[in-house]
């Protein structure tokens, strides 16, 4: 996939999903785009597990149990 600089864009989200963004920028201390570039550079980590047959997850040490991201 080609990488190329794209300027800012619109992006009409649900009312669901605004509350969660709006939350993540409370707890991050950052701003709605850091926010989910940073959720979707997760969802692109995922993704490219997938394609090569691997899981993305996450492991509690204390309890060892893993769970995987899903999209």
């Amino acid at each position: 996939m080609e990488h190329s600089h794209v300027g800012p864009v619109t992006v009409t989200i649900s009312g669901t999903s605004a509350m969660l963004v709006a939350r993540l920028t409370d707890v991050t201390q950052s701003d709605g785009g850091a926010v989910l570039m940073r959720a979707l550079g997760l969802l692109d980590l995922a993704l490219k597990a997938q394609r090569e047959g691997k899981r993305l997850a996450f492991y509690d040490p204390e309890s060892l149990e893993f769970s995987e991201v899903a999209w």
